[in-house]
């Protein structure tokens, strides 16, 4: 079997370890989007229009024989709106053609069988060097992808700390480059407690935390979860397949269990 490398937090080799067969399926891109199309339906918010919207009036059709359009019209006289057309979706104030339902379907439905795939696809992925690159990470000085780290990372608290254990790992350009591509966006989202739009970085795949999670949520890009939480979200988010990983050496034991033959 194929062995890769365990690195201490100073960045050097600590020993070896079998490489799990996740690593070398076949990865299923069009999964990988599919999934992650499905999962991203489950977001978004119902909308919908009041059924009595540009109802609340007294329209009423007057018939043949006045010199106008059968269409209905307000009743009363003496204000600027009577006799007025309403109701109908071409006047002012009027009803919607074809209004928005919350009965709509929005949420879409995945069986078990292709998510688990999409989920070992976007694994596989993340452990070939070209699709990494292709989604724009720096590896040069990476050592190795996979990359694995010793345990001992879960018990770091501090935000320095994790970030100069990031850099000893090879992982320093790669969070600068995350750094400077945050931008401002542009349009109302400012005012909507969303004003910046921050790229994906180098994921954090743990067993146990123990205080990682806390340190590492000021660091830009990066995302922190335990083994048995990963989803296509984390793996691939917005379908982009190849994201830079950092395993625990515990957590990609773990991969070892996932059933690779189907």
């Amino acid at each position: 079997m194929e062995k890769i490398n365990v690195y201490n937090l100073d960045g050097k080799k600590k020993g070896l370890i079998d490489k799990p067969k996740i690593f070398d399926v076949k990865a299923r891109f069009d999964l990988i989007q599919l999934a992650n199309s499905i999962s991203q339906s489950k977001n978004k918010q119902i909308q919908g229009r009041d059924k009595r919207a540009g109802l609340r009036n007294t329209a009423k059709g007057w018939g043949t024989g006045h010199g106008v359009s059968r269409a209905p019209r307000i009743k009363g006289s003496g204000f600027a709106t009577a006799r007025h057309v309403g109701r109908v979706p071409y006047a002012k104030g009027g009803r919607r053609t074809h209004p928005i339902k919350t009965e709509k379907k929005i949420k879409k439905k995945i069986n078990k069988q292709i998510n688990k795939l999409s989920i070992i696809s976007a694994i596989s992925a993340s452990g070939d060097e070209s699709w990494v690159k292709k989604g724009g990470f720096i590896v040069k000085n990476i050592p190795d992808i996979p990359l694995v780290v010793d345990d001992k990372i879960q018990t770091i608290k501090k935000t320095t700390n994790i970030y100069s254990t990031l850099c000893k790992l090879g992982l320093q350009e790669d969070l600068i480059n995350i750094k400077q591509r945050t931008k401002i966006r542009a349009g109302k989202g400012k005012s909507r407690s969303r004003k910046y739009k921050k790229k994906k970085g180098i994921l954090l795949v743990i067993k146990d935390d123990f205080g990682i999670i806390k340190a590492s949520r000021n660091i830009p890009g990066t995302d922190v979860v335990k083994v048995e939480n990963l989803s296509i979200n984390t793996l691939a988010p917005g379908g982009s397949s190849g994201r830079l990983i950092l395993w625990t050496e515990s957590a990609i034991n773990d991969l070892h269990n996932y059933e690779v033959g189907i």
